[in-house]
């Protein structure tokens, strides 16, 4: 499986009161890293909403995490395509401090294709599926 790295450093808006990194600003920075995962891949979100009514919404979410990054950090977000059915397609992700480093943060997170008009679920379309299935393999 092709991994795709995207770097993020810390910045003070990320953290808390405590000075480390507040839960909810992992996932921000997970949904970064898989925007840039389809855009280096060609596929613009909007240019897909604009051409074939096509958006894509976190269906499921299961989130681990294992210790606190700080201001200032540079993280990793490791993102894989583990699965790839129908309408929808699970990534595993993490966050480390550094590629290969300590492990921040994992989750697994099943992005749904939904048309723009009804709402409801859609086939992934043939070209992003043959990219999805390249880098499975």
């Amino acid at each position: 499986m092709n991994a795709f790295v995207w770097p993020v450093r810390v910045y003070y808006e990320d953290t808390d009161s405590g000075g480390v990194v507040y839960y909810a600003n992992y996932l921000k920075f997970m949904e970064r890293a898989r925007t840039e995962w389809l855009r280096v891949r060609g596929f613009e979100q909007d240019a897909l909403l604009r051409d074939q009514q096509l958006l894509f919404a976190v269906r499921t979410l299961s989130v681990d995490y294992h210790r606190p990054a700080r201001f200032n950090d540079l993280l990793t977000v490791v993102s894989q395509i583990v699965d790839a059915r129908g309408a929808s397609f699970l990534f595993a992700q993490t966050i480390q401090r550094e590629v290969g480093a300590e492990l921040l943060c994992s989750a697994r997170v099943r992005v749904a294709c939904i048309d723009a008009g009804t709402f409801r679920a859609r086939r992934i379309p043939r070209q992003l599926l043959r990219e999805i299935e390249g880098d499975r393999r």
